[in-house]
């Protein structure tokens, strides 16, 4: 790629940018949220058109691009977000789109013939999946292989990976990459997108830094480190260890007892869930996605019904709304800062007061006018002290980056002064800067005596942050552990169902 440049209303998203990634080699990409790695990516993938700059794939230049060409022309590209059909095979999910079109429905009867292809070309490179199972019967790692299997089913030999362990346990990490240098050893190229610097300067030859749009380097991944990666990324020194002074846990915060839940599709989410937290503590909870952990948040919050009981310095509150909750001390950070965090359309200022906007200092006159004035300077000191980066508190939070998005959050739930945190994927998706402060404050507010519940896919996360860890497995907690007592290793089996000890 050659002088790639490509700008939206008010941002140039890549500014002139040279990407070269060479045969049989994994070269990482990588930069902060906003760097302009997902732009770069869909432009060579033919998903936008750059305003600017030339594409050569072997050799050859490349014009009229499309996604159509670009598959064509042997590239493949594995979605963060797997795009799979649950209820369909392997073999149907692989071929589906690209049957044979003289004879397609011939083709879908025959199944033997497209199992016997999908095994063919999984043997080929040694990604091991089941034709003949359901996807929804398989675990995250195996259906992650199976989009790697549907891109060289149609001939890729370049892969575009967007954060491919961001869903995964260790196990299956491990296994990724030996598929990965499988395909390497073979031929093929792969490009690896990710935020976690230890799994880059694991898996690639070379790695790639962006920055505002900008290619900051190039270099071998044998001649750097993660210190000078994050340098690279953020352009100051990061701090990649989280230091963490020991703490003497204090009372009992929360409890629960025997919580037990369904899913939005009616099925058992929670199995008689038990669980506490005292002051002063991280209580991490680690596991595969999709194992009870987004109900576990929501039953505790008020926002899916339960049987079980839940207590707040013992009192219970198992059938308290969830405004009461807020105003008796639990703060919430959401996974999904969109859907429950933030309000798009609204204002840094206003969403800052969510929540407590009908309770003094920010309403008077029986709570039904909003105070202007307290608002206004309750927004500019958490701007200041949360380090905002906001062009005024009344810019709608649509504009800021997602890093930023995150810090309005931290802001308006630490500024309540909660008893507890409940802190769910806090850092997901954000790059290495912002993850480093967000991961800072919650051990701050730790260290002041508040109890967090850690909700989080990142077991790195989980191990650097948390005092106990809880592995939640199928709606029950299998083991908790102190930090010391555990590794990631016993973590991991646990992730998966295995036994331990």
């Amino acid at each position: 790629m050659e002088g790639i440049t490509k700008t939206f209303p008010g941002v140039i998203a890549n500014d002139n940018i040279d990407f070269t990634v060479e045969k049989a080699e994994i070269h990482g990409l990588l930069g902060e949220n906003g760097a302009g790695k997902t732009v770069l990516m869909s432009i060579l993938y033919g998903l936008l058109h750059p305003d600017a700059g030339k594409i050569f794939i072997k050799g050859e230049e490349v014009v009229n691009y499309s996604p159509a060409k670009a598959i064509k022309l042997g590239l493949g590209m594995v979605h963060q977000n797997f795009m799979l059909i649950p209820s369909f095979t392997v073999a149907e999910n692989i071929v589906l789109g690209i049957e044979p079109t003289k004879s397609k429905l011939k083709f879908l009867l025959n199944k033997d013939r497209m199992v016997n292809d999908v095994k063919e070309i999984s043997d080929r490179y040694k990604l091991n999946v089941d034709p003949k199972a359901r996807v929804d019967t398989l675990p995250v790692g195996v259906q992650q292989r199976i989009e790697i299997l549907k891109a060289l089913y149609r001939g890729a030999d370049l892969l575009i990976m967007d954060e491919p362990t961001s869903v995964l346990i260790p196990s299956e990490v491990e296994e990724l990459f030996k598929a990965l240098l499988t395909l390497k050893l073979q031929g093929k190229t792969v490009i690896f997108i990710s935020h976690k610097l230890k799994e880059v300067l694991g898996i690639c030859d070379r790695v790639t830094v962006l920055s505002r749009g900008r290619v900051v380097g190039t270099v071998r991944a044998c001649d750097t480190d993660m210190e000078k990666l994050a340098m690279m990324m953020v352009g100051r020194k990061v701090v990649l260890t989280i230091e963490k002074k020991r703490t003497k846990a204090g009372e009992v915060v929360l409890k629960a007892e025997n919580l037990r839940a369904i899913n939005d599709r009616g099925l058992p989410a929670l199995r008689g869930i038990d669980l506490e937290i005292r002051e002063s503590e991280i209580l991490g909870i680690a596991g595969v996605e999709g194992n009870g952990q987004t109900e576990l948040v929501e039953v505790l919050m008020g926002i899916r019904k339960a049987e079980g009981k839940v207590f707040l310095d013992n009192s219970d509150i198992s059938e308290m709304p969830t405004e009461k909750r807020i105003i008796s001390g639990i703060a919430h950070v959401p996974e999904d800062r969109k859907k429950r965090g933030l309000i798009d359309d609204f204002s840094v200022s206003e969403n800052l007061i969510l929540g407590s906007h009908s309770t003094p200092p920010f309403a008077k006159w029986s709570r039904t006018i909003l105070d202007v004035r307290q608002i206004s300077a309750f927004s500019r000191d958490s701007i200041k002290d949360f380090s905002i980066k906001t062009p005024s508190e009344d810019t709608p939070v649509r504009h800021l980056s997602g890093g930023t998005q995150q810090r309005v959050i931290l802001a308006r739930e630490f500024s309540r002064r909660p008893k507890l945190i409940i802190a769910s994927q806090p850092t997901r998706g954000l790059d290495v800067g912002a993850t480093e402060y967000i991961r800072r404050r919650l051990v701050e507010m730790r260290n002041q005596g508040c109890a967090i519940l850690l909700i989080s896919a990142d077991l790195d996360e989980i191990l650097a942050l948390s005092d106990k860890i809880a592995v939640i497995y199928e709606g029950r907690i299998v083991a908790t552990k102190p930090i010391e007592e555990t590794n990631e290793q016993e973590l991991g089996l646990l992730m998966g169902g295995g036994k331990h000890d």
